[in-house]
């Protein structure tokens, strides 16, 4: 089995395609990796020098030099040192055929084709002989890797470098976030008219709380616990209406509907009878409009 698939050679400063090994496999994994090699190769200029893209069976290592930039997918199996020994030889066949003036002048993609005898030429030997002839070589390699090993990225990180190189993070960022979102249904005829009895109870118990304060004031606190009742009450009526309107879990609604239940248990006497069961099934049903309201079951149109 061959341990180096793929080689890719492309100019630092835009990316564009150089020469490249001919590829015949169809293997599912390497055709997203040869997908994976176009959007490094235009983030090269924020990426470090050596870098590693790891894969489920298949690894992406690129090294840069001088202007241009060697790529290689390879098997997971293969040490990272013979990788990067593999786009050392590579860099030397390649700066041994092309000068960095060819290089800069070149207008079209794949201007040095004929290079790609070169690279089968080394990818061959390679797989054959499983590292470089000279073990000089590999040591050398390994010492460096070890004392700077190459940074080890994701594709994710690759795409946020080359939003920020284009001034598009921030956009990228809400449109990943907005795919991500859960929506709720619209609001239904009952949630509108229970949104409205809501903002109306909440009103009753501020009016009803602040009235309240001035004779707390003129009988020495004797109504203060009164007063924290409605207020109390009318937090809960406002967070109820906004339990409605996004997606709350179950146990903030319960929590909200205890709340009302209790301030209003404890206000009897100041409301009477039907005061009291009006407040109460208002809660009750901001409650269960909200429990009952379901995700909006579609699929966001993200990025279009």
């Amino acid at each position: 089995m061959s341990l180096i698939l793929f080689a890719f050679v492309v100019r630092f400063r835009d990316g564009l395609p150089l020469s490249a090994s001919t590829d015949f496999l169809h293997n599912k994994e390497l055709q997203e990796r040869k997908q994976q090699l176009k959007v490094i190769s235009k983030s090269l200029s924020s990426l470090p020098e050596r870098g590693t893209v790891k894969g489920h069976e298949l690894n992406i290592h690129f090294l840069s030099s001088e202007g241009v930039s060697y790529m290689t997918v390879c098997a997971c199996s293969l040490p990272a040192a013979s990788a990067f020994c593999f786009l050392e030889d590579l860099r030397w066949e390649f700066t041994a055929c092309f000068d960095n003036s060819a290089v800069a002048l070149a207008s079209r993609p794949y201007p040095f084709l004929e290079f790609d005898s070169a690279i089968q030429k080394l990818q061959q030997h390679y797989n054959q002989k499983g590292g470089p002839s000279l073990e000089v070589t590999l040591a050398e390699v390994w010492e460096d890797l070890r004392t700077s090993p190459p940074q080890v990225l994701t594709m994710e990180d690759v795409a946020l470098t080359n939003g920020a190189a284009n001034g598009h993070v921030e956009q990228t960022a809400l449109i990943h976030k907005g795919c991500q979102s859960q929506r709720l249904e619209p609001v239904s005829a009952p949630g509108i008219l229970s949104l409205i009895l809501n903002i109306m109870c909440a009103a009753l118990n501020l009016i009803r709380g602040v009235h309240l304060i001035e004779y707390t004031f003129q009988d020495d606190y004797d109504g203060l616990w009164n007063v924290v009742a409605f207020l109390l009450a009318f937090l809960c009526c406002v967070c109820q209406v906004n339990c409605i309107t996004i997606l709350y879990k179950k146990l903030k609604s319960f929590t909200l509907l205890t709340i009302i239940i209790l301030c209003n248990a404890f206000l009897f006497g100041l409301r009477n009878i039907w005061q009291l069961a009006f407040h109460m099934s208002m809660a009750c049903l901001s409650t269960l409009l909200t429990l009952h309201r379901k995700l909006l079951d579609r699929n966001m149109d993200c990025g279009v």
